[in-house]
């Protein structure tokens, strides 16, 4: 009987023991697939970008997470963000360029020049060294009312599609995909936004939807000097030259509201836009202060920005300011009374 009932305990002993083992691998393979899961969310997705900027004006125009990236581009050219686009619409100054005249004009400078003259700017600029191709067709869509036009004459007028671009405007499927990163973004604040050391570091822009600053998140800082080069390529500029005049001949205000201007990086090609601006007749302004420094060897870190763009406007301002004069007075000569036009009292 003991031999008998020794037979049967080990048996089912022997079954625990593999059923176990088996648990515990089974266990071990879902623990590190979902390590992995999570290592690649913080890495690659969303999730490799801190979440604490988000506000009720502000969201993520850019990730620097490879499964991210871009979702400014399908804001605008499909409309996911309505309020940025009526803001763009009624802006007094818009601003057109890439990412370098993001950087370079998110600033206080900027900020407080428009405050103290109760006028309202945006910054539509764009990733990718966005050019008129784009924003052509943003034009066309948003259809703005501004009296001036600022645009950084740095590879924008060039004919071709940046991938965003050509994403947002020929493809079918684009609208889908960048839903799903809008919703990702509402996912990315609710989780980021409570536990920073959740997700990681990499460089993200987040935009203002009233002005369309830029607020710098990540990436680090490599300082590098601002230089410029300057040599001319006829070429490029006989190019650059044929095609602002077709592009400015779009804008429904005077040349002379138009603003031309270059915002410094490394090799700035100034040499080039100077002989495009001369080529229109229009000036250049562009300021070229010394011990101006990049943070990625690209876009202006913070303390240059600020010293640029109030350059800038201290330059630039007269102009911008005389348009806004102009405008204001025909608007309120165009809500006079046909009496009043014509000097007759009541």
């Amino acid at each position: 009987m003991e031999i008998a009932t020794d037979l049967q305990v080990r048996p089912r002993e022997s079954k625990g023991r593999r059923a176990n083992a088996a648990a515990i691998y089974i266990s071990m393979i879902l623990i590190a697939a979902l390590g992995a899961s999570l290592f690649k969310a913080r890495t690659q997705t969303i999730f490799s970008c801190q979440g604490n900027l988000y506000t009720s004006d502000r969201y993520i125009a850019y990730c620097n997470g490879v499964g991210y990236g871009d979702y400014e581009h399908g804001a605008f050219a499909l409309g996911l963000e309505p309020a940025a686009l009526e803001h763009a619409r009624q802006a007094d100054v818009l601003f057109l360029g890439n990412s370098h005249l993001q950087v370079a004009f998110s600033t206080p400078a900027t900020a407080e020049w428009f405050s103290a003259r109760s006028s309202r700017y945006y910054l539509m600029g764009f990733t990718y060294y966005e050019n008129m191709v784009f924003e052509s067709a943003l034009l066309r869509k948003i259809r703005p009312t501004a009296a001036v036009y600022v645009i950084n004459v740095d590879n924008f007028f060039r004919q071709w599609e940046s991938p965003p671009a050509r994403e947002t405007l020929t493809d079918p499927g684009a609208r889908s995909r960048f839903e799903e990163k809008r919703f990702w973004q509402w996912l990315h604040q609710s989780i980021c936004g409570p536990a920073p050391g959740l997700c990681g570091h990499q460089l993200a822009y987040y935009r203002s939807r009233e002005t369309g600053a830029y607020t710098r998140s990540g990436g680090g800082q490599n300082l590098t000097a601002v230089s410029y080069d300057t040599t001319v390529d006829q070429a490029q500029v006989a190019s650059d030259s044929a095609n602002a005049v077709a592009f400015l001949s779009q804008l429904p205000v005077k040349r002379d509201c138009v603003i031309l201007t270059m915002t410094p990086t490394v090799g700035t090609d100034i040499a080039n836009v100077k002989a495009t601006a001369k080529s229109l007749g229009m000036d250049l302004i562009a300021p070229e202060l010394s011990g101006l420094k990049t943070f990625d060897g690209s876009h202006l870190e913070a303390g240059s920005a600020e010293r640029w763009s109030q350059a800038f406007f201290q330059a630039a301002g007269p102009r911008i300011s005389s348009c806004l004069k102009a405008r204001q007075t025909v608007s309120q000569v165009n809500t006079l009374t046909p009496s009043t036009r014509d000097g007759a009292t009541e």
